[in-house]
């Protein structure tokens, strides 16, 4: 039953739009990234790695919520870019979820930016 609360089931709760920006991906998750939702943004991601975009910039202004699982996904993503020359970065993170990436350090591997257009001016 999802009541709204982290960690329920309903798949509905992470909504992932895709777009192309010159030579990047711009990867946007909205809502809430966990293990229950994590494979709806590593399919985009590796998609788009697939199609050879090696540059993916993921927007998380309208991520809410990030736990180990969906952690776990951007590292994943982070190393087949780099393997392919390119990158992962982060951009627009809330307080929440910007706080999950400083306890667990994994802010030093990633290129993180205040804004979608400083990342994608980068």
């Amino acid at each position: 039953m999802d009541r709204g609360t982290v960690g329920s089931a309903h798949r509905g709760r992470l909504l992932v739009e895709v777009r192309k920006a010159d030579t990047s991906a711009v990867v946007t998750p909205a809502g809430e990234l966990d293990h229950h939702t994590a494979d709806l943004l590593r399919e985009p991601l590796e998609s788009c790695l697939a199609d050879g975009y090696s540059r993916l910039v993921v927007d998380c202004s309208r991520l809410e919520f990030c736990d180990s699982t969906g952690l776990n996904v951007l590292l994943g993503a982070r190393l087949k870019a780099e393997a392919a020359g390119g990158g992962v970065h982060l951009a627009g993170m809330l307080p929440v979820v910007a706080r999950v990436f400083e306890i667990t350090g994994a802010e030093a591997v990633f290129t993180v930016h205040e804004t979608l257009d400083a990342a994608l001016g980068d």
